[in-house]
């Protein structure tokens, strides 16, 4: 991406511009900003008198421009920067540093610091003489003079009044007219403590004022004027945030206090670190201890020894010196006479060498009085005579986390502090621009303020260091240098030092460069071109394929981002797929592999399918295991498909009986053509006693798929066949111990071979079994294991279970209210995952669990369990023959459920052949906890049911 310069001599970027007319059609284009200019106007703007040949002549220029401006651009392609429209030409510019300047006003003194920066000279300096430039010259300019005031003014709110006050008085000496600037000059002079020159500028600004618009002040300075005379409150600056993190940086500061002549400190660290604010704080520390401060700032191209004029004029003092040697002596002797004065040098690496020698005549001069000099400087300042004077070093780093807190939370309360501060690496200045952009947009890309002043510390590279570091941001935050090599050529070393020097990488071991902060990685890499980008990560993507070819998330997330197509991109992003711990990146990874093959390969659609499944995305698993079911062939084919979906289940009512069907009907059509006791037919058999979950008619199957794993001695197999056997174990209630013991079989099986899934599942196998022994200690500790091992794994259907167990535990526990908080939102939490056996009817269940019959509202929606619930609340003759002719109902974990709904039927209808009915179906599990065997609600001890006590019955 090409940069522009206007706020002083045309540049763009390195490119080498031609004469006078080529370089105004830039300029003119250029101040179009992105529109299009016709031809005829581009003529009529160049020429007074346009000679014959006008039209050709322009189109030669913009011919050269693109030639200049994209010297890699193919022949006979379109440009994409400089482009013709209609009858005229568009310069689709990104980075100009007069846009830039202006998005940089809103800022605060650090942005506001850098947006002046950018000023080389005049704007459109060479052009200043042409009609179509005058107007955008003059709102640039205009522009240029409210930043100057808003930086005084921010410098005025920061502490800083006397830096204020030279830069000020240098602004008035050729914008007499600025009332706004004689204001912050008059108040700028009260808090230095200077009532009488405050005064003195309010009526040289009346007289300004007289003289160049024939007008008096304004009501804003009169007033100022009366709040001077009394002395007002309201003058007085508001009390400066407090520091945080920087304890030690300012008890390093004490320590360069000399007891008698000179001491020196130099507090260096990058842009925004907070070198002012610690500096601003020891200052206020010093002067509360009867010292003088003076602040001075090295702007740049400014004049000889500027900083010393700005010390001198805070001082009272006028240097009138002209030559070097009196010039030195008499800033040491205006310094010593205020003894004990604190200076205070900002910026010192962009001090000019005369600045440096006055420094150094410091360090050369026995001085009588006490002095302390403190600069601030990004970088090491080129000075062996202040090298040798060993001044105490106060590197700033970046802050802790807990400092980072302190800042954020008075700006985004609920803004997460560890993103902010990975993201920052602490920095005082990126920190504060994340919170506010956190508070005002809910995210944590990179502010404007940050992309800004980074761009600003950026052009200063030379083009060639530019673009090494671009290619670097494509590798990510961390930077292989080898790997980088590759991509940027033998430049990159030499690219990197300056890069280092400049403070965007640190080395942190040979070989190894890391970009300082996340903020500026995300902001080279988002200034490069999309297409750019796409090259860059395919070529990064070829060097890893013979350099590090095992790395496979690497590799994988370059074909992503390089847009590969190809068996190279699809062996990575599988590898890269079945490699992960994360079910949802797999899932990336399994898309970005259907994308790159151009078609969805059965292999690739089953690893999807199962991802999917695991994410919690479980509607999408089985429409995409459908397709991958209907795209199988042969019985070997269709095996495959049906066997590679071994993900757990711990629910027992089916979620898409139609799936199931057409999955169950594949499956028995396979086994007919693979007869033998193989791990083929043991994954069909348990494949199907899964998809007939809920009946109980189905674990022959699931018994010879568990005894062929055993004979094989495969653990997966083993664990897929056990539950199977799982979801038929509800033929009857009073089932607990058995499934109880699936559970520790399945936890200790899949703990030895690292079948995360199953592991789980034999935690909330055991949470079900000892919630129906009314057991909750051990129900408890699987619970939460189950919970550890879902936030390892990111499993995040997991905690939907433990959730409704939770809720279930405050409903045991007679916390009505409680519970009923806890299970709306665990019920809201099934909401969208697919798990539609889960989804529909418990929580009218919950609520009918928690407060009895009374609770039954037949227009909720109730789902299988309608049937079981209208007898709660019909009329009562209708409500009996509804629930005389209740079916058995399925073999499933709600089947204790149902028994309960019954006795509490028969209780309110006083029917004894109901009563005897649900007797007969709850005795098995008299000892236990009445439905707890879900996981999900419990209705009390069973042992009530059977006394006759339905209609009392709670949790």
């Amino acid at each position: 991406m090409v940069t522009f310069g206007v706020l002083g001599p045309l540049t763009a970027g390195s490119a080498r511009l031609g004469g006078p007319k080529q370089r105004a059609v830039l300029a003119r284009l250029l101040v179009a900003r992105r529109r299009v200019v016709p031809v005829r106007t581009l003529v009529a703007d160049l020429w007074e008198d346009p000679p014959d040949g006008a039209v050709g002549a322009v189109q030669t220029f913009v011919g050269a421009l693109r030639k200049a401006l994209e010297p890699g651009r193919p022949p006979r392609t379109p440009s994409a920067l400089l482009v013709t429209e209609g009858a005229g030409y568009a310069l689709r510019a990104e980075d100009v540093d007069a846009w830039r300047f202006e998005e940089m006003l809103g800022g605060d003194l650090a942005v506001l610091d850098s947006a002046l920066a950018l000023w080389r000279g005049p704007a459109y300096a060479e052009f200043a003489d042409e009609h179509w430039a005058r107007a955008e010259i003059d709102r640039l300019e205009e522009l240029r003079l409210v930043a100057v005031e808003r930086r005084a003014e921010a410098a005025l709110a920061a502490g800083r009044a006397a830096g204020v006050v030279a830069d000020l008085r240098a602004h008035l000496a050729d914008h007499p007219w600025r009332e706004k600037a004689w204001s912050l000059l008059a108040l700028a002079l009260y808090r230095e403590g200077r009532q009488g020159d405050a005064l003195d500028a309010v009526r040289a600004a009346r007289h300004a004022l007289a003289e160049n618009l024939g007008v008096d002040p304004g009501a804003g300075l009169r007033a100022l004027e009366a709040d001077i005379l009394a002395q007002s409150p309201r003058l007085t600056p508001a009390p400066a945030p407090p520091l945080v993190g920087r304890s030690a940086e300012l008890a390093a500061l004490e320590g360069a206090v000399p007891r008698s002549g000179l001491g020196l400190a130099l507090v260096t660290g990058e842009a925004g670190a907070g070198k002012t604010a610690l500096v601003e704080a020891f200052s206020a520390a010093l002067a509360a201890r009867g010292w003088t401060a003076v602040w001075a700032r090295c702007p740049e191209d400014a004049p000889v020894a500027w900083p010393w004029q700005q010390v001198a004029e805070a001082l009272g003092q006028e240097l009138t010196a002209t030559d070097r040697f009196h010039l030195r002596r008499a800033v040491v002797s205006a310094v010593e006479s205020a003894a004990p004065v604190l200076v205070v040098l900002d910026d010192l690496h962009r001090a000019d060498e005369e600045t440096l020698a006055v420094l150094t005549a410091f360090t050369t001069t026995t001085l009588s009085g006490r002095v302390l000099i403190v600069a601030t400087t990004r970088t090491a300042v080129p000075s062996e005579a202040l090298a040798r004077a060993e001044p105490v070093r106060v590197a700033l780093g970046g802050l802790g986390e807990e400092a980072v807190a302190a800042l954020v939370r008075p700006i985004a309360e609920h803004a997460d502090v560890r993103a902010i501060h990975e993201r920052s690496g602490g920095n005082p200045f990126y920190v504060k621009e994340l919170a506010r952009l956190f508070a005002a947009e809910g995210e944590l890309g990179v502010p404007a303020g940050v992309r800004d002043v980074i761009r600003h510390r950026l052009a200063v590279l030379p083009a060639g260091a530019r673009k090494v570091l671009q290619q670097a941001s494509v590798l990510g935050r961390d930077v292989d240098v080898d790997l980088l090599a590759e991509v940027a050529g033998e430049d990159v070393l030499d690219a990197l030092d300056l890069a280092l020097e400049a403070g965007f990488v640190v080395e942190v071991a040979p070989g190894r460069a890391r970009f300082t902060h996340a903020l500026v990685r995300d902001t080279v890499y988002e200034d490069v071109s999309l297409t750019r980008r796409a090259r860059w990560h395919a070529l990064v993507a070829a060097a890893l394929e013979s350099l590090r070819p095992d790395d496979v998330h690497l590799l994988a997330h370059h074909h992503v981002l390089a847009g590969t197509r190809g068996g190279a991109a699809v062996r990575a992003l599988a590898a890269a797929a079945g490699a992960t711990h994360s079910p949802r990146e797999a899932v990336r990874w399994w898309r970005a592999a259907i994308q790159a093959a151009g078609s969805p390969r059965l292999d690739l659609l089953t690893g999807l399918v199962r991802a999917l499944a695991v994410s919690g995305d479980l509607a999408a698993a089985r429409e995409q295991r459908s397709v991958a079911l209907r795209a199988a062939g042969d019985a070997e084919t269709t095996a495959m498909v049906i066997g590679s979906f071994d993900v757990p289940g711990i629910w027992t009512t089916n979620d898409d009986p139609e799936h199931s069907a057409e999955l169950v009907a594949a499956a028995q059509r396979a086994l007919a053509a693979l007869p033998g006791p193989t791990a083929t037919r043991a994954r069909l058999l348990a494949t199907i006693a899964m998809e007939e979950r809920g009946t109980g008619n189905r674990l022959p199957e699931a018994e010879e798929a568990e005894a062929i794993a055993r004979d094989l001695g495969d653990p997966a197999l083993l664990a897929f066949a056990l539950n199977a056997r799982f979801m038929h174990t509800f033929h009857r209630t009073g089932l607990a111990p058995q499934r109880a013991a699936i559970g520790r079989e399945l936890v200790e099986l899949a703990a030895a071979h690292h079948l995360v899934t199953h592991e789980v599942l034999g935690h909330l196998i055991l949470v079900q079994a000892h919630a129906a022994l009314a057991e909750f200690e051990v129900a408890d500790r699987h619970a939460a294991a189950a919970d550890e091992l879902a936030r390892r794994h990111d499993l995040p259907l997991v905690s939907v279970f433990t959730d409704w167990y939770a809720a279930m535990k405050l409903a045991a526990a007679g916390r009505v209210a409680d519970a009923e908080r806890a299970y709306r939102a665990a019920a809201a939490r099934v909401r969208g995952t697919g798990m539609w056996g889960m989804e529909r009817g418990l929580l009218p269940l919950a609520m009918l669990s928690l407060h009895g019959p009374s609770a039954v509202d037949l227009s909720d929606d109730w789902g299988p369990l309608l049937d079981w619930v209208r007898p709660l609340a019909l009329p009562h003759d209708e409500a009996l023959a509804a629930a005389r002719a209740l079916p058995p109902g399925p073999a499933d974990l709600l089947s204790e459920v149902r028994a309960c709904l019954l006795a509490m039927a028969a209780d309110r209808l006083r029917d004894a052949g109901l009563r005897d009915r649900a007797r007969s179906l709850l005795r098995p599990a008299e000892g236990e906890l009445a439905g707890a065997g879900t996981g999900l609600v419990t209705f009390g001890p069973v042992c009530r049911y059977l006394a006759g006590a339905a209609g009392a019955a709670r949790a």
